[in-house]
């Protein structure tokens, strides 16, 4: 029976990849949550900023 063995640097490089993955998947997603949530922001104020606002009261 082989027994399969990880060198120091194996395991490190591993680890590295892992984490260089795993920080471009959360920043993606990151930016894509905040583009959403930013998106939603400029709709809501477009809205309110786009609805005419009531006339002055006349003075009579």
């Amino acid at each position: 029976m082989q027994k399969n063995t990880f060198t120091l640097l194996q395991t490190v490089s591993i680890a590295g990849v892992f984490s260089a993955v795993s920080c471009w998947y959360g920043f993606m997603f990151g930016k894509e949550s905040a583009r959403k949530e930013l998106s939603n922001l400029i709709e809501t104020l477009r809205r309110t900023g786009s609805d005419p606002a009531p006339p002055p009261p006349e003075h009579s």
